[in-house]
């Protein structure tokens, strides 16, 4: 008498992770998500590690949690994986203000951001 499974919205091939309220604006996600679209997890993974950028740690947290998401619930493979999507969406914006010269005050955004990404188990070409 619990309550019924939700019909799975993905492909059996398919896995998703979402990674919330990000402090990151989404112009500054979307240019990391934007790196691993379409490539293989290993080399989306080695290119995460790599990156310069400070929110690319968050991105592969959110990836690895795609893979194992994909490993242990759906029983893929995850050496024929690949980065599907990782779509960037805007979350609230925090209002600051900070005090300026001559008795004025200037506004600051603190922006968030959601990121989701699905990864897709391809067939290896023969």
């Amino acid at each position: 008498m619990g309550k019924r499974a939700r019909e799975r919205t993905l492909p059996d091939n398919e896995a998703k992770a979402v990674a919330r309220m990000l402090r990151v604006s989404p112009q500054k996600l979307n240019l990391v998500a934007q790196m691993i679209r379409g490539k293989k997890v290993a080399s989306a993974l080695a290119d995460l590690q790599f990156s310069r950028k400070r929110i690319a740690k968050d991105v592969r947290k959110c990836l690895e949690s795609a893979i194992a998401n994909a490993e242990n619930n759906h029983d893929l493979d995850v050496d024929d994986l690949i980065v599907a999507e990782a779509h960037v969406g805007k979350a609230l914006v925090m209002k600051r203000f900070t005090p300026r010269g001559r008795g004025r005050s200037g506004r600051i955004f603190k922006p968030f951001s959601h990121l989701t990404i699905v990864v897709r188990q391809v067939e290896a070409a023969a």
